[in-house]
């Protein structure tokens, strides 16, 4: 049996969200962890 290649377009073949919402998210997220640990060893 020969098996055919199958041709999807970019925006089918996409997982993922085309925005940059998650990039944000990481970077508030980050930002806020570093200041949590900040007050944490500062007291």
């Amino acid at each position: 049996m020969i098996d055919h290649e199958q041709h999807i377009s970019t925006d089918n073949a996409r997982a993922g969200s085309v925005e940059h919402v998650v990039r944000y998210v990481l970077g508030i997220s980050l930002a806020l962890a570093v200041i949590a640990m900040l007050l944490v060893l500062w007291r």
